[in-house]
């Protein structure tokens, strides 16, 4: 096999669709974890839960017959040492997922969604009405990681940031059009709204409490 691709399904499937995510934490120890020249022995604990829950879904993977280039265990080696591969490969992107699970609280699911693609439509409906680009859901769930990962050489899984401080904003923006949007869109810019409204309502009680939540990560997978 080459090229980086994946000998079967990793999840989702056309009739069903794909697997959004969403959790809030500080993703500045995520990256500082990931590239700290010298780590803390709290950091090193933290790397090797990291590293436990890596090679759990490599055997998963193995189990199901997913076979990928690079084992996940592996790419978070590489990403650690600063060596990772040229070649797309989605590893890098499990391994990346897993550093952030260890920090950020524990995920949101927003239910299945139809192919990445579809959201182009999405983007075009709500722009139509006045949203602006920056809160566009193709904008911000594709978005990518903050470090520069391999793609992952396909669609999915994908990996998508907004600050935490824009989730109100987004709530606000998208209740405003939600009677004017057509029917297809309707209930999935709700059902986003309704869940950015809860974290911004959470995220703001977590700042209070003296801990950071400053992103929003999404999980498309």
């Amino acid at each position: 096999m080459s090229g980086g691709r994946v000998s079967g399904r990793v999840k989702g499937n056309a009739a069903v669709g794909h697997c959004l995510e969403m959790s809030t934490g500080d993703m500045r120890t995520v990256v500082r974890l990931l590239t700290a020249v010298e780590r803390t022995e709290q950091q090193e604990r933290t790397l090797a839960r990291v590293r436990t829950e890596c090679e759990r879904t490599d055997a998963r993977f193995r189990e199901q017959g997913i076979d990928l280039d690079v084992s996940i265990s592996r790419a978070l080696d590489e990403l650690i040492d600063g060596t990772p591969s040229t070649d797309p490969c989605p590893a890098y992107s499990y391994a990346f997922y897993q550093a952030v699970a260890a920090h950020f609280s524990d995920p949101t699911d927003l239910g299945a969604w139809r192919r990445p693609s579809w959201f182009r439509a999405m983007d075009d409906e709500l722009a139509r009405h006045g949203v602006p680009s920056d809160l566009l859901p193709g904008t911000f769930l594709f978005r990518g990681p903050p470090l520069r990962l391999p793609h992952p050489g396909d669609v999915v899984p994908a990996i998508g940031t907004l600050p935490a401080g824009r989730a109100a904003a987004l709530a606000d923006a998208y209740a405003r059009v939600l009677d004017r949007l057509d029917p297809e869109f309707r209930g999935p810019a709700r059902r986003l709204a309704d869940a950015l409204r809860a974290e911004a309502r959470e995220g703001g009680s977590a700042r209070t409490a003296g801990t950071n939540p400053d992103t929003l990560l999404f999980w498309f997978h």
